[in-house]
C-alpha cells in the first residue's frame, strides 16, 4: 500500500514486508531501486526536481526518518513504522549470507569502505562479496564505475554517498544497472559499520530520538541542518492541515 506525502509517494510497508519484496524480487531475477526518505530529503525535494525525480521512479519507497512517521500520523495517513536504511541493510547481508547471494559496496572514503568490507568478511563469509569501490569519482568515471558494478556478478548494491548524490546516480543509470536485483543507497551507514560514527542505543531509536543523538555527536555540523529541515517539515504539515480545511 502506498500513501503521498508532501507530493512524495511512500510505501506505508514495515520492515518484514520491505524484505519479502526484495527477496522474492531476487528469487524471480527482478529488478528493484529502493530508496528512504527521511525529513531532510523531504523538504529538499520540495525545490528539487532533479532528486524528486530520482525518488519518485524507484520501486519502493521506505520511510526511514521518525519525522516523517509522525507526520504521515498527524495528517491521518499512518505509516506503520520506520524502515531505517541501516537496518535494512544488515538484514540484506544476513539474507545474503543465508541464500548465497553477492553484495557490492560502492561509496565512502576508501579506508572505511574497506573496513566494511573485511567486517563483513569475517562476520559471514568472504562468498558474499562481489566487489567494492569508494565513492570519490569525477563525473567522466560515473559510466565505468556503473558498468563494474553491473558486471561484478552481485545481486544487491549498496550505495553510501549523501543526497541527492546517491540518488541520482542510482536513478541516471537505472538501465545499466538492471543486471541487479536490488539497488539502495545506504547514506552514511557504511561509516556506522565501520566504526567512525557510534549509532544511537537502541532504547533511543525507539522513542524516535536517534537524529537529536546524531546531532549532539556533531553539533557544528547538524543542529542548522535538523533545525531548518524540522521548521520546513512543520511548515509543510501545517499548510497541508490548512488544505483539507
Amino acid at each position: 500500500m502506498r500513501i503521498e506525502l508532501f507530493n512524495c509517494p511512500i510505501d506505508a510497508i514495515t520492515m518484514h514486508q520491505t524484505l519479502n519484496k526484495i527477496e522474492n524480487a531476487i528469487i524471480q531475477k527482478q529488478h528493484l531501486h529502493h530508496v528512504v526518505v527521511n525529513v531532510a530529503k523531504l523538504v529538499h525535494m520540495q525545490n528539487n526536481s532533479e532528486l524528486r525525480e530520482s525518488v519518485v521512479n524507484c520501486d519502493i519507497i521506505n520511510a526511514d526518518g521518525q519525522g516523517v512517521v509522525w507526520a504521515s500520523k498527524i495528517l491521518g495517513k499512518k505509516i506503520p513504522e520506520r524502515v531505517a536504511g541501516i537496518d535494512l541493510m544488515q538484514n540484506l547481508v544476513q539474507l545474503a549470507h543465508d541464500k548465497k547471494y553477492k553484495i557490492f559496496f560502492f561509496g565512502a572514503e576508501e579506508h572505511i569502505v574497506k573496513e566494511v568490507v573485511n567486517k563483513y568478511t569475517n562476520q559471514f563469509s568472504p562468498s558474499i562479496i562481489a566487489g567494492y569501490r569508494n565513492g570519490y569519482f569525477n563525473k567522466e568515471e560515473e559510466s565505468e564505475i556503473a558498468n563494474e558494478i553491473a558486471n561484478s556478478g552481485a545481486n544487491i548494491l549498496f550505495v553510501a554517498m549523501g543526497s541527492p548524490k546517491k540518488e541520482n546516480f542510482l536513478f541516471n543509470y537505472k538501465q545499466v544497472l538492471q543486471k541487479l536485483n536490488f539497488v539502495m543507497g545506504v547514506g552514511g551507514s557504511f561509516d556506522v559499520v565501520a566504526g567512525k560514527v557510534k549509532r544511537a542505543p537502541v532504547w533511543v531509536q525507539k522513542i524516535g530520538m536517534e537524529w537529536f543523538y546524531r546531532m549532539a555527536q556533531e553539533p557544528r555540523r547538524l543542529f542548522m541542518r535538523y533545525f531548518t529541515t524540522n521548521l520546513a517539515l512543520i511548515k509543510l504539515i501545517l499548510k497541508e492541515k490548512l488544505k483539507k480545511g
